[in-house]
């Protein structure tokens, strides 16, 4: 009797201090095309193992210009990314690998170029994501006026 409530504490004890494991920070920069127009250009940071949602609405409007909700989670070299995306005409939902940097295009909608998805996404402790952001930077600082 003993011997199998020190089992069962040790096991316990063992569950309860396994560390868990953090989320990896992923950046995502999307475009949505909505029968070839441009309607989504979002940008934004998620996390493996957590979902992520982006939603653009106009003040005092009542449905959303788009709703976008993404669930990434690794899977060895790769992502799996979950993808639903509702617009006021339309609505889709998509599962794909992706690589990190990797650009991805995708067609979501039921007929072709009905609903167009385009989605980069990088790992931001990575080297390639700070010289993105370093470009960004330099790409502001260039249209920026200086003020005399």
């Amino acid at each position: 009797m003993y011997r199998i409530a020190l089992t069962l504490f040790l096991l316990g004890a063992g569950c309860a201090s396994t560390p868990k494991v953090p989320g990896q920070a992923l950046y995502f920069a999307l475009q949505v095309r909505h029968e070839g127009k441009l309607v989504a250009k979002p940008k934004f940071l998620g996390e493996t193992g957590k979902v992520a949602r982006v939603e653009r609405r106009h003040p005092g409007a009542a449905l959303p210009d788009y709703d976008l909700v993404v669930q990434p989670t690794p899977r060895g070299d790769r992502y799996q990314i979950i993808i639903d995306l509702s617009l006021p005409e339309v609505s889709a939902h998509s599962e794909l690998a992706v690589l990190h940097g990797e650009v991805r295009q995708v067609e979501l909608g039921h007929k072709p170029g009905e609903l167009q998805l385009e989605l980069m996404m990088m790992r931001v402790d990575s080297p390639e994501f700070r010289t993105l952001m370093e470009l960004s930077e330099r790409s502001e600082a260039i249209e920026t006026p200086r003020s005399i």
